[in-house]
């Protein structure tokens, strides 16, 4: 794909994200905007990115290449708007067609916006984002990369109340991508919004899994958020409950494979006791309530049982 945009293709690393890197490496990392973002988050997130830089760049200013005195990785943290990302010109480029390419074997293309976003795609070690439309950008990351899903709040607008809990949505997608590692924003803190210290922790703990070399390929289920985890052995203990919700069927209710894990691990609508009303009618699924309790206790996912 890089190279039919006309890049030279990304570092391949086969068994190791250390591979084809040194200690004293300055990582590139990008904070990606999301609207889930509160004002109080941006802020928090923006405190946390000028923590880590100035640490990187007073020890490059200081130490040069003798990193043996460093606590923490050095990394760069930037802040990335998306939609200001724009090709700087839309000058024709000659590009040799790849073996997997239906074009010509040589064919002309114009330099866009999604061509400057690869641009910073290539060089991005540490990728961090929300859930939602950023989530799907973690497949151009190269081998050996850190995704970091800072997490939003379902419902809506529900910071600091009982009713909040924790939503990662597109973990699906960092599980599906064996060459890059995800972290999550923990679980059962994001509920207070988005923290200075644990954004600082995370950043920088995906730079320590980077330099120490976290195994390739990494395994789908090492890559998932604690509920996605607690679905795939809901999964495996129940497979009348896995059917359900995996399989589409003309006699199924759709609302019953409309299927966001953490809506199903904090028992929210049609996953709720008893489900809820709409328009006078009952929407409900049923599923084994007592092992996703037990589940939800063995992964230490705090839950409200007022929401269930």
């Amino acid at each position: 794909m890089y190279q039919q945009h006309g890049f030279i293709h990304p570092v391949i690393r086969q068994k190791s994200s250390s591979e084809y890197r040194t200690s004293h490496d300055l990582l590139q990392a990008y904070v990606i905007d999301n609207k889930r973002y509160t004002k109080n988050d941006r802020k928090e997130i923006n405190d946390a990115i000028n923590e880590i830089n100035n640490y990187t760049n007073f020890y490059i200013n200081t130490i040069k290449s003798n990193t043996s005195k460093l606590e923490w990785p050095l990394i760069h943290v930037s802040y990335l708007y998306y939609n200001q990302v724009k090709a700087q010109n839309m000058n024709l480029t000659q590009i040799n067609a790849t073996s997997s390419d239906s074009r010509s074997p040589t064919y002309e293309l114009i330099e866009n916006n999604f061509i400057a976003q690869l641009t910073i795609l290539r060089k991005m070690d540490i990728h961090i984002t929300g859930p939602g439309t950023g989530q799907m950008y973690q497949t151009f990351l190269s081998d050996g990369s850190v995704s970091i899903n800072l997490g939003s709040i379902r419902p809506w607008a529900s910071e600091n109340t009982p009713r909040a809990y924790t939503s990662y949505l597109e973990q699906h997608m960092t599980s599906g991508a064996p060459y890059i590692k995800g972290l999550y924003y923990p679980i059962n803190e994001r509920p207070k919004g988005i923290k200075k210290d644990e954004v600082i922790k995370l950043i920088r703990q995906a730079g320590q899994l980077i330099l120490q070399g976290f195994s390739l390929p990494v395994q789908p289920r090492e890559n998932l958020a604690a509920d996605g985890q607690l679905f795939v052995e809901m999964c495996e203990k129940d497979k009348e409950f896995c059917t359900s919700v995996t399989t589409r069927s003309p006699h199924k209710k759709f609302i019953c494979l409309e299927f966001w894990v953490e809506d199903f691990v904090h028992e929210y609508n049609q996953w709720k006791d008893g489900g809820y009303t709409d328009n006078g009618k009952n929407i409900s699924c049923s599923f084994n309530r007592s092992l996703l309790r037990q589940l939800r206790e063995k992964y230490s996912i705090k839950h409200n049982l007022e929401n269930s």
